[in-house]
């Protein structure tokens, strides 16, 4: 036997502000013999599709009042869709009354988001005026009688239900309502959070309660994602993954935190390759650009142009450059494009703030490579989050040396006989800006601010010195070292001296700081201390 006919939709108030799929599905309801009520821009439309349709004022018998900021709120509409239909004095209530039963809610709500996030400068008054509270009463109400109410705020779901309509002679299942139910809620609690994180931000002023100092960690954090989209797999084919996107309303809900212009979609490993490109890039105020394998730069540069100092990022290691990540702080110019691939046959994804047109077209003759346009800056003063299996890290980031080198340049501290002054000074902070992208625990050689060794990953520091050096080769002869930790021993410094390192840059701190330091005055290295470590775990 069929189930049972629980409650076919005889009446349906609908009221939308997106009106996608609107006309059709309308269409079939009035088609059913379903009654219509609604109000405003939606009466409107239906009326203007030929649809019947019954103002809701004339069904309450009560006007729209306050410009139209009360519509929805009376008795004979939340008694309709709140009172149950399996309770004998409800029935009772409700004829009494005069209250009729409406089965079926269509409503999305004014587009709080969208003005907020579309209007830089958007006034409080517009803000508020788009604060939608009949649409998230009639559907919560709905969604409360689900068991005899189908509420829709999604057009996506318009299918869905006139397939149901179908199937079941007008009715819609128990379980459809209770999906559909469990949307409002969710949408609803989305768009409260939205509302509250605008008026919270409102003019920049962030609530006490949440965090008194701009360097204090909120006591609550709120943390609300959106699937963007699957992706083929994670870090390896058997496991699933997606990409999430952060729900904002005062910064404007980000689109696409990158914008894929060109080729295949994008990985789970991609993704975490893009971020790294980005954070080494973000460093360089001068046209920078890197190489980045396995979320780790395997050469950074900078230059008077994109190009060259692409060129050399590559240069710095060509052999793991290969089937890399490629990362620019400017537009990239079809120089740029032509070199990368003079130098490198093959990489995987190209990362830039812009791609100019000749440029564009070049790359785009390669069907499988990623194009990716990231913002041209990427803010300041976000939270670094981590997240462990059962509980997460939260810390303030580590914003790009750039921002404060000016000030950290006058605090370099050398501690041994020999000093370095005017190029020397600004070639060690390259260093150092460098080794700070670096994953622990990290060295890097560098001349002519450009990478010539990187070591990084590994246990045990010295042996990082040994990989950079030998990376280098020769060209480790008169580098720049940079370590984002302190040395914990002399060994380092004897492996630096072997291989022709003129100076090293560190953040110093440690018990055995002396014999370091006597270890470059016998050797005659310079070493400035930063008293800052860039420790990337």
């Amino acid at each position: 036997m069929s189930e049972k006919i629980k409650n076919p939709i005889r009446r349906a108030l609908i009221s939308v502000s997106d009106k996608t799929g609107l006309i059709p599905f309308a269409q079939y309801l009035a088609a059913q013999k379903a009654e219509i009520l609604s109000t405003g821009g939606t009466l409107k439309a239906l009326q203007e599709a030929g649809i019947p349709a019954i103002p809701v004022e004339s069904f309450t018998g009560f006007p729209e009042i306050l410009e139209g900021r009360v519509k929805t709120l009376h008795p004979k509409i939340h008694g309709g869709l709140l009172y149950r239909r399996d309770k004998k004095s409800h029935e009772e209530e409700a004829r009494k009354h005069g209250i009729l039963p409406i089965d079926l809610v269509v409503v999305n709500l004014y587009p709080f988001e969208e003005v907020v996030r579309a209007r830089h400068a958007v006034s409080l008054q517009t803000a508020v005026e788009n604060i939608d509270i009949g649409g998230p009463s009639m559907l919560r109400s709905a969604a409360k009688n689900f068991e005899a109410v189908a509420v829709i705020c999604d057009p996506a779901d318009y299918p869905a239900v006139i397939e149901e309509m179908k199937a079941r002679d007008g009715d819609i299942s128990e379980d459809l309502r209770r999906h559909l139910a469990l949307k409002v809620f969710e949408r609803t609690s989305k768009y409260d959070r939205a509302i509250s994180e605008f008026l919270k931000n409102q003019n920049g002023k962030q609530e006490k309660t949440e965090s008194p100092l701009p360097n204090e960690l909120p006591e609550k954090l709120k943390l609300h994602y959106s699937k963007e989209r699957d992706l083929r797999y994670g870090e390896n084919p058997h496991q699933k993954a997606s990409f999430y996107l952060p729900e904002s309303s005062s910064m404007g809900k980000p689109g696409l935190a990158y914008t894929q212009l060109h080729g295949k979609e994008l990985s789970f490993n991609n993704l975490l390759d893009i971020e790294a490109a980005v954070d080494v890039t973000d460093e360089f105020e001068e046209p920078a650009a890197c190489v980045v394998k396995h979320s780790n730069p395997c050469g950074i540069a900078q230059a008077e142009t994109p190009a060259k100092a692409l060129q050399a990022a590559i240069e710095c290691d060509e052999l793991s450059a290969f089937g890399g990540i490629l990362g620019i702080n400017r537009a990239c110019d079809l120089e740029t494009a032509r070199l990368a691939f003079d130098k490198l046959k093959f990489f995987e994804v190209f990362v830039a703030p812009g791609f100019e047109p000749d440029a564009l077209e070049f790359l785009k003759k390669r069907p499988n490579l990623r194009l990716i346009e990231i913002a041209a800056s990427r803010g300041e003063g976000l939270y670094d989050l981590r997240f462990l299996q059962s509980s997460l890290l939260v810390q303030t980031r580590d914003l790009p040396l750039r921002l404060r080198q000016e000030e950290l340049t006058k605090t370099l501290r050398f501690v041994t006989q020999a000093k370095m002054e005017g190029s020397g000074v600004d070639e060690l902070f390259f260093a150092f800006k460098c080794v700070k992208v670096v994953k622990s625990n990290a060295i890097v050689l560098a001349q002519d601010y450009r990478t010539v060794g990187i070591g990084a990953g590994q246990m045990s520091r010295v042996d990082s010195v040994e990989i950079a050096c030998r990376k280098a080769g020769e060209r480790a002869r008169g580098a720049f070292l940079a370590s984002d930790a302190f040395f914990p021993i002399p060994d380092s410094i004897e492996v630096a001296h072997k291989h022709g390192i003129r100076a090293i840059i560190q953040p110093g701190g440690s018990v055995r700081d002396k014999d370091v330091i006597e270890a470059c005055d016998r050797f005659g290295i310079a070493m400035v201390f930063t008293a800052e470590r860039h420790f990337r775990h």
